[in-house]
């Protein structure tokens, strides 16, 4: 790989040891992909923030970079963290999950990091504009940030993204470069869609198809809200290994259909309609008539219109005393809750605000040990998706409306 001198200084320790670790990482994994310079990045989402998946090795690792004095040179956000640091005793978390946790959150901060754990950072804050280059993991928010929001990023793990942040660098590769943005199957949506449920299961039936393929999709109005779009990302992602797609009339590098696809061809044409939907439905639920003890909401975390509309569907209402309703989100989405009104109707109801985690990336076993086993329900096709096998959960995948009821009633309909 061509370096700049300063890239040189990096690598040859001159800026300190935890940059020249990083930029070891960096070089290895640019000479991997055949990368044939660096680029620099504005800012990076960082997905090593849980101690379920760091472990006591990862947060050692970014505990010693701290101690070395590392620093980062990109704006960072956390990802959610494996506990809600606000309410972690009352909810159900070990101390012994809160200690290793607040230690790798720590060493985070103290190079720099902003500890929002969330994995939507577009919604406060860091929300790159067309164009830009960033270093972003979570699955999500890394088809989001590359589709919705048009910014260049590759599907960034821990160590890569946090090398990213002590330099400021990435391998130019992948997603990076403009010809491997374009489309490679056209997506014909011949169905009216109907909230994020709906473009939840379009989502995770693509991504079943395609695998890893960038899809272009036609038929989706232009008046496809933020909330449905963060829903299809977080399918895509979930069922494929989708990182990018182009949404025709929507999305920023997709005006057109010809933009969309620019030199290529659609290798493969899908018909998105009654039938598909339907084979998606019953992909996503995995259940066999059992009662619901545990609702969730808000994954990805719940945007503010979520809550309100979460809230408007709850007002006056119960949620039964043998379920559960968790709504996770951020902390600044659960703040402006507060002072709107809408997290004291959700919290009247019985249900509860999770902020900091959520439930694939927290120390769910330690929680559901204590709840009653029953049936998960839930209108996210991601978390429909990852909850039997990591919980071993029975799951119901509906509506905002069906889940509500099902807190409500203890049943799905």
């Amino acid at each position: 790989m061509e370096l700049t001198p300063e890239e040189e200084e990096m690598l040859a320790g001159k800026q300190g040891y935890p940059v020249q670790k990083a930029m070891e990482i960096l070089v290895q994994l640019g000479e991997i992909y055949g990368a044939a310079k660096m680029i620099p990045v504005s800012n990076v989402h960082m997905p090593g923030s849980s101690v379920v998946v760091a472990g006591e090795a990862g947060t050692r690792l970014v505990e010693k970079m701290a101690e070395a004095k590392g620093a980062f040179k990109a704006f960072t956000t956390l990802n959610p963290a494996a506990l809600d640091f606000s309410d972690w005793q009352e909810i159900g978390f070990s101390d012994a999950t809160f200690n290793l946790q607040n230690r790798l959150t720590s060493a985070y901060h103290k190079m720099g990091a902003v500890p929002c754990h969330t994995c939507t950072p577009y919604l406060i804050g860091n929300c790159p504009r067309k164009g830009e280059h960033v270093a972003w993991g979570e699955s999500s928010a890394i088809a989001f940030v590359n589709s919705v929001l048009g910014a260049r990023t590759n599907r960034e793990g821990g160590p890569s993204a946090l090398a990213a942040a002590l330099t400021g660098r990435v391998p130019a590769y992948g997603y990076h470069l403009e010809e491997n943005r374009f489309g490679d199957v056209l997506v014909e949506l011949i169905t009216e869609l109907h909230g994020v449920s709906d473009y939840g299961s379009l989502g995770y039936w693509v991504g079943k198809k395609i695998g890893d393929k960038v899809p272009v999709f036609t038929g989706i109005p232009v008046a496809v809200s933020l909330e449905e779009l963060k829903s299809l990302s977080a399918a895509l992602a979930s069922s494929g290994s989708v990182a990018l797609f182009h949404v025709v009339g929507v999305t920023p590098e997709a005006p057109s259909l010809e933009a969309a696809f620019g030199p290529r061809q659609p290798s493969t044409i899908l018909k998105f309609g009654p039938a598909q939907m339907q084979e998606s439905l019953s992909l996503l639920n995995k259940n066999q008539g059992q009662n619901v003890s545990f609702v969730a909401i808000g994954c990805p975390h719940a945007s503010i219109r979520e809550l309100e509309e979460i809230s408007r569907l709850l007002i006056g209402k119960k949620i039964s005393s043998e379920v559960d309703l968790w709504v996770t989100t951020s902390l600044a989405m659960k703040t402006l809750a507060e002072r709107t009104g809408y997290a004291q109707i959700i919290e009247e109801a019985g249900g509860r605000i999770i902020i900091d985690t959520c439930p694939i990336l927290a120390a769910m076993s330690e929680v559901l040990a204590m709840k009653a086993k029953g049936a998960l329900a839930t209108n996210s096709a991601k978390l429909a998706h990852y909850a039997p096998g990591q919980w071993r959960m029975p799951t119901y995948f509906g509506s905002l409306e069906q889940c509500l009821a099902a807190a409500m009633e203890g049943s799905f309909q």
